[in-house]
């Protein structure tokens, strides 16, 4: 039976709850109310009943109660830069934690924590002051909780592990409005669900992490070819890092710059000890004979920063990713071949190199799904005109499946899109994903936490959600 909202349930309850906030409660007619539903993908043009846009620990339980009471549809804003837009429900109430910007550091135990709004550019100023650093994500405006939730790749992972690996402890409000703190010797079986199983368990409202030293300097840059030497340049890739030590990455990407020249390119960065990173990376700037290479000791916060212009807000996306288990011949030939199809010049195709210290942790210890793949591909549509989304939507969908004779089964689930649901099972694998189903009847039986990559549970249907009058 599907419940109304009423204006008798809008005066009875939405005044009290306002009044019982920190932060601003917005509606629809309220100023600024447009500003906070937007989010980083311009596909994204959704609008909740309510934003509460949370000043701290106590809003988020406030919050959460009010949905779970009034049957309400539940989104939950960190960074917004999810591609699926989850962060906004139509006719629901959409939980904003980008107020919450705290990070404290414990330089002498190597340790940071830091609210649910933080992004990895806050939360990396904050840590490269004492020279240390995390795993963070590879755009420096994603937020750390929907990263660090959905396992957290970026350039220190093969030498650091996952973000979700280095995750010590959150704090959580779970479904029926308790907080929670989830750690090793704490709720550790919800501290398990949290390290890759996303935003399926509650709201986080802020996560420990364990620092390494890092920089202030590494060595990375931009190394651009000209497309014609995709082909070998690619073939060189794949034998450059199959050696790779742990201390190195390189993102190898099939991009278009700024004056129409379709290229491919290294990004390489290597966080171990500046005069090694030199001889190992040699051959990588010896290869061929380059348009461009920018390679250079620069701050880590500099390297971080380097994905923020290729993915400015606003503009409308759609993304394909797979994990790959062979780069051969075939696939290199396919990769060139559905790259020279790109209808749009702000599109790419980036492979990205796994291994290292993310793939020597135990099955099991967490949540996150296969760890044994050498490359991640992923597929990143971009364009400005509306009109067009059908053409570069359809031209993702063709390449991804281009490539999937060449993919393996796993992938992660922070670069899956809309309608990507039944991969979701896929992503985690049938015992993984059978724990997680568990967990999900434990602490949210009722699937209130479903905007999200969603893990259903078992033990009851999820209730009937009515949006606001008017939606």
């Amino acid at each position: 039976m599907t419940t109304t909202v009423d204006q008798a349930l809008d005066a009875a309850a939405i005044e009290p709850f306002k009044t019982g906030l920190r932060g601003a409660l917005l509606s629809p007619k309220d100023e600024g109310y447009n500003t906070a539903r937007q989010v980083w993908n311009g596909m994204i043009d959704k609008r909740p009943a309510l934003i509460a846009r949370c000043a701290g620990p106590a809003d988020v339980v406030q919050a959460v109660n009010f949905a779970r009471t009034n049957n309400l549809p539940l989104s939950v804003r960190g960074g917004g830069h999810n591609i699926t837009g989850y962060a906004v429900c139509d006719g629901g109430l959409m939980i904003d934690l980008s107020p919450m910007k705290g990070i404290r550091v414990d330089p002498a135990g190597r340790t940071a924590r830091a609210q649910g709004g933080v992004t990895w550019a806050e939360f990396d100023h904050e840590t490269q002051a004492f020279g240390l650093a995390t795993t963070g994500g590879f755009v420096p405006s994603t937020g750390i909780a929907g990263v660090t939730l959905g396992g957290g790749f970026g350039y220190l992972m093969r030498r650091c592990g996952l973000a979700c690996d280095n995750l010590l402890s959150v704090d959580i409000v779970t479904a029926d409005g308790q907080p929670r703190t989830a750690s090793a010797s704490e709720h550790a079986d919800l501290f398990w669900g949290v390290r890759g199983g996303g935003g399926n368990f509650g709201v986080v409202t802020s996560l420990e992490y364990r620092l390494h030293p890092v920089g202030p300097l590494v060595l990375g840059g931009l190394i651009l070819h000209p497309i014609a030497q995709a082909r070998e340049a690619t073939r060189f890739y794949h034998a450059f890092t199959r050696t790779a030590p742990d201390e190195l990455t390189v993102v190898l990407a099939y991009l278009i710059l700024p004056d129409g020249q379709p290229v491919v390119g290294f990004l390489p960065c290597y966080c171990g000890p500046p005069a090694r990173g030199e001889e190992i990376i040699r051959p990588l700037r010896a290869f061929g004979t380059p348009l461009a290479d920018t390679v250079a000791p620069l701050p880590y916060t500099a390297i971080q920063a380097l994905g923020g212009p290729l993915y400015p807000p606003g503009r409308l996306n759609y993304w394909k990713s797979s994990f790959l288990r062979e780069l051969s011949d075939a696939a290199i030939e396919t990769m060139i071949a559905q790259f020279s199809a790109m209808p749009s010049p702000l599109s790419g195709v980036y492979l990205e190199l796994l291994g290292g210290a993310m793939s020597r942790v135990e099955p099991g210890e967490t949540a996150f799904g296969d760890r044994s793949a050498p490359y991640s591909l992923i597929i990143t549509s971009e364009w400005t005109d509306a009109a067009e989304s059908a053409r570069h939507v359809q031209w993702t969908r063709d390449c991804w499946a281009a490539m999937q004779p060449f993919a393996k089964e796993g992938h992660y689930i922070n670069y899956l899109d809309q309608g990507e649901e039944e991969r979701v099972k896929t992503a985690y694998g049938d015992k993984t994903y059978a724990r997680l189903v568990g967990l999900k009847n434990r602490y949210d039986p009722t699937n209130l936490f479903r905007l999200n990559h969603n893990i259903a549970p078992t033990s009851q249907r999820a209730p009937t959600v009515a949006a606001y009058p008017g939606r």
